[in-house]
């Protein structure tokens, strides 16, 4: 048995004992969305913030309902003139209710609804990159490892050769210079074949920290490297990305916002009423030559409170008029970013249309590299061509089927960023 052949029977018996004692669980892209969605760690603190956002949603923190309140006060004290001794006890039950502030309650409500809203808009948002990025990482795992499968591909017919100038010089047909070159040859194609390795690995452990997994875990990846040709009609990405873009949902959000700030703003010209009800209970005790007098008091109470600023030294008009121009720097910053995506959604657009074209291409490309790397094997060893020669078509191969897989990681790039800008993730995923 050759040192070749023994080396691939060890790497097989190897890959096979593995396999068999510690089997790969097999993950899909959408395995590894779901699993993202879970274990995510920025969508985690996200989903925190939203539900903070919905506690504070409430009637209680925009003010609607009364506060009561309790205290409790001892005093004592003793006077060294005439030897006398005092304490005074009080409490009181209170509560206070204010009817009416200009509807500043009601535009509260509605801010924290609206903040709420914006957080699920944010988080939206990261959910859109989440799934971005898990598909990104996914499919680059898998071009890592094609891209492996090319190199290795390479490797082995550099070692062919190797052996091959071997054989040759064995039987007298080569010289020593032919052999240290293909060995040479082969020493590099394996240098960049373990590089290679390790950037697969690089890669599954990145798409294991999208989905919060621990680094040491391996898959079977079940998916196929393959591009969706599909065409698109600009006008439909349009409407779609002014509708759904979740981005741009969120700028809208913020614009009621301000739109609201300006109304609680406004609600400071308006007077405040209020009512105060409650009881109040004291006792005092003194003592003093052998005597002592107690005196206590129960004394409930209603009030009733109207107030009103008459001047504010211009407090409430330039609160008034910052609110006004913040919402208009909103309603500014709505059309810069509907231009901004309008801009980026024809440039992915043009992108994808490219990258389809480019991707026929470096199949045509990859066939005819096939082709004449095959035909060149034969005349290598027919002596036709030389090793120089033959070492050109192999790096034409290399560099055809590089081209290839960067053309198909290429479109799915495109395709995932388009599906992004169009919001086409959230009507498939769950927040």
């Amino acid at each position: 048995m050759t040192q070749k052949r023994r080396h691939i029977f060890s790497m097989a018996f190897f890959a096979f004992f593995t396999m068999a004692v510690f089997p790969q669980e097999e993950l899909t892209l959408s395995g590894a969305i779901g699993r993202a969605m879970e274990n995510n760690y920025g969508l985690i603190i996200s989903r925190a913030e939203t539900e903070i956002a919905g506690i504070n949603n409430n009637w209680g923190n925009a003010g609607r309902y009364p506060t009561i309140g309790f205290e409790a006060s001892e005093n004592n004290s003793y006077d060294l003139r005439d030897e006398s001794f005092s304490s005074r006890f009080s409490a009181g039950v209170g509560l206070n209710w204010v009817l009416f502030d200009g509807f500043r309650v009601n535009m509260t409500k509605t801010k924290l609804g609206q903040m709420e809203m914006l957080s699920e808009g944010r988080l939206g948002v990261l959910i859109e990159s989440t799934i971005e990025d898990v598909i990104l990482a996914y499919y680059n795992v898998l071009l890592q490892q094609e891209q492996l499968k090319v190199l290795q591909t390479v490797m082995e017919l550099s070692d062919d050769r190797y052996h091959y100038e071997l054989d040759r010089k064995s039987l007298g047909g080569s010289v020593t210079y032919n052999v240290l070159q293909a060995q040479n040859v082969y020493l590099t194609d394996k240098a960049n074949y373990l590089n290679q390795e390790m950037e697969v690995r690089n890669t599954v452990r990145n798409l294991n920290f999208l989905m919060g997994i621990e680094p040491t875990i391996t898959w079977e990846f079940g998916d196929s490297f393959e591009a969706d040709t599909s065409r698109y009609q600009l006008g439909d990405l349009l409407s779609k990305m002014k509708s759904s873009n979740q981005t741009l949902k969120n700028q809208y959000t913020n614009l009621m916002l301000q739109e609201n700030a300006s109304s609680i703003s406004k609600s400071a010209y308006a007077p405040t009423f209020s009512v105060g009800a409650g009881i109040d209970l004291s006792e005092s005790w003194t003592a003093q030559a052998n005597q002592s007098t107690v005196n206590s008091s129960i004394a409930p109470y209603g009030n009733l409170r109207l107030s009103y600023d008459i001047y504010s030294a211009g407090v409430r008009k330039r609160s008034v008029e910052v609110a006004r121009i913040n919402e208009e720097v909103a309603r500014v910053e709505i059309q810069e970013m509907e231009h901004a995506l309008t801009n980026e959604l024809f440039n992915l657009y043009d992108y994808y249309e490219v990258r389809i074209e480019l991707l026929n291409v470096a199949i045509e490309n990859m066939a005819a590299a096939e082709l004449n790397l095959s035909i060149s094997e034969e005349k290598y060893k027919t002596g036709v061509i030389n090793s120089f020669n033959y070492r050109d078509v192999q790096l034409i191969y290399l560099n055809a089927a590089v081209r290839y897989l960067q053309s198909v990681y290429g479109l799915i790039n495109s395709k995932t960023q388009l599906t992004r800008i169009t919001g086409g993730f959230l009507g498939t995923s769950s927040q």
